[in-house]
């Protein structure tokens, strides 16, 4: 009997790596263009017009793969039930010194709010970045408004991102591996996601 579970297909992992690749490739080459203290980050792409010919590619990249897989998870990322408003409440546990235990599915809500952010704020940075790609075509305001939004999201979406890498690997061992292999241990999936453990395999715990 195997000890491990599928947890991710792999065009699943495939996708997710696409996304996250396209993220930090913006991320590398959006830093210059967001405050002249970056400017040296040009240098890994040739040159500040390399730089921005390269993060225009991977916005685009960016915006498809990350809304399509929101879409492909949007079921099991946009419903909450009484279980998750109960992690919610207690904060998934984080802050307190007690272990504690709670009946989640395949997402929890901290992965499920993780994700509806980064859809809007991809559904944002397009909007924002295709005026900001064309600023003589729409009205100054709307650029500079554009703009404002852009880097606010730029932001915003780092701190999100790096509280998800560390959740996923320092913060709870053993996650990764969905992402890497596509199975995970049934000991990790029965303690993190007991309720999806049981859809899938049939099984009480």
């Amino acid at each position: 009997m195997s000890n491990y579970i599928e947890r991710f297909s792999t065009s699943e992992r495939v996708l997710h790596w696409i996304v996250t690749c396209s993220f930090f490739t913006l991320l590398l080459s959006g830093l210059g263009l967001y405050s002249r203290l970056f400017n040296g980050y040009f240098t890994l792409f040739g040159g500040g017009q390399n730089a921005i010919f390269i993060h225009k590619i991977a916005g685009i990249v960016f915006f498809f793969s990350s809304l399509y897989m929101f879409l492909n998870h949007k079921q099991d990322v946009s419903t909450f039930d009484d279980d998750d408003k109960r992690w919610i409440e207690e904060r998934g546990g984080y802050l307190s010194r007690d272990e504690s235990h709670y009946n989640i599915g395949k997402y929890n809500p901290g992965q499920k709010l993780f994700a509806i952010f980064i859809a809007a704020a991809t559904l944002l940075l397009g909007v924002t970045g295709l005026f900001i790609w064309m600023p003589t075509v729409f009205p100054r305001w709307i650029v500079q408004l554009s703009l404002m939004l852009h880097g606010l999201m730029f932001v915003g979406s780092i701190m999100f991102v790096v509280v998800h890498v560390y959740l996923a690997t320092i913060g709870n061992p053993g996650t990764i591996e969905a992402m890497l292999y596509g199975d995970v241990r049934n000991l990790w999936a029965k303690k993190h996601h007991p309720k999806w453990y049981k859809e899938v395999t049939g099984k009480n715990l």
